[in-house]
């Protein structure tokens, strides 16, 4: 067995970089908009629309929201509650008030260049470890390297197939050896797929990580309720219009959305910022 210094088995690692580039070359979405562009702005957009969602819903609305906000300027210079309708039909909203917060102090902040340093990425409203690390990656091409749900299924299929809890500390280091020396943003792209493509073929692995949380049901949920009042008054319309449909719900989801800034008292009704 051939291991380095870190006792990772490196044929091992050899094995899996060659399945990952296989598939990449064979299907990898190549098409995907926000992988045919290298403008920090777009990259920032897709990632920031990416958390939590699946492909196929972001990218039409990566397109809409770029058409109405082509720049950081743009976006730090609309109203919030522009940018609330544009994200409206997305979910999870608090993501564009962070973004447009996080345009805002690119502005001021950085003179309307994304940054390309970690530690300014990360000082950005709603800017967690990883979505600084994937602008890094795909925006700048830097080494670093990524760890969400794709990643983890494909290292644990390869490599802990007959494991269980397995922690990120373990996953870290073999992702770090496979992506030593590669082109970091293809490598991550075509990561990214074929962890895409395990899932579809051999099941979640990723299931086996101790990170893994299931993502809870949207019917009945206060995710729902939340996003029905802020589609609501989008489209102009009261949200006592609601009352029918989500009864005790719908307070508990006006208190929430009022306290993170995404809706405002309009005397006895509500409406957009």
């Amino acid at each position: 067995m051939s291991s380095g210094a870190s006792g990772i088995d490196a044929r091992k690692v050899a094995v899996f970089r060659r399945a990952v580039w296989k598939y990449w070359k064979e299907h990898g979405r190549h098409e995907l908009p926000w992988r045919k562009t290298v403008d920090p702005y777009r990259i920032l957009v897709s990632e920031v629309m990416l958390q939590q969602t699946q492909v196929p819903r972001v990218i039409e609305k990566y397109k809409e929201f770029l058409r109405a906000f082509p720049n950081v300027r743009t976006l730090a210079r609309a109203d919030l509650s522009h940018v609330l309708r544009v994200w409206s039909g997305l979910g999870y909203n608090r993501r564009a008030k962070f973004l447009h917060e996080a345009a805002r102090a690119i502005v001021m902040r950085h003179r309307g260049a994304v940054p390309r340093e970690l530690s300014a990425l990360r000082a950005l409203p709603g800017f967690g470890p990883y979505t600084a690390a994937a602008v890094r990656v795909f925006a700048f091409n830097e080494p670093d390297v990524l760890l969400e749900t794709n990643v983890r299924t494909a290292v644990i299929h390869h490599f802990f197939a007959d494991a269980d809890d397995i922690h990120d500390k373990q996953v870290a280091p073999i992702a770090a050896a496979a992506a030593r020396g590669q082109d970091p943003r293809q490598w991550h792209s075509a990561l990214f797929d074929y962890g895409v493509y395990l899932k579809a073929t051999h099941g979640n692995a990723s299931r086996k990580s101790a990170h893994y949380v299931r993502q809870s049901t949207f019917d009945g949920s206060l995710r729902q309720v939340r996003g029905a009042v802020l589609k609501t008054l989008a489209a102009g319309n009261p949200v006592s219009s609601l009352s029918a449909r989500f009864g005790d719900r719908l307070e508990q989801a006006l208190s929430s959305l009022a306290t993170e800034g995404l809706i405002v008292r309009a005397g006895r009704g509500w409406r957009l910022p």
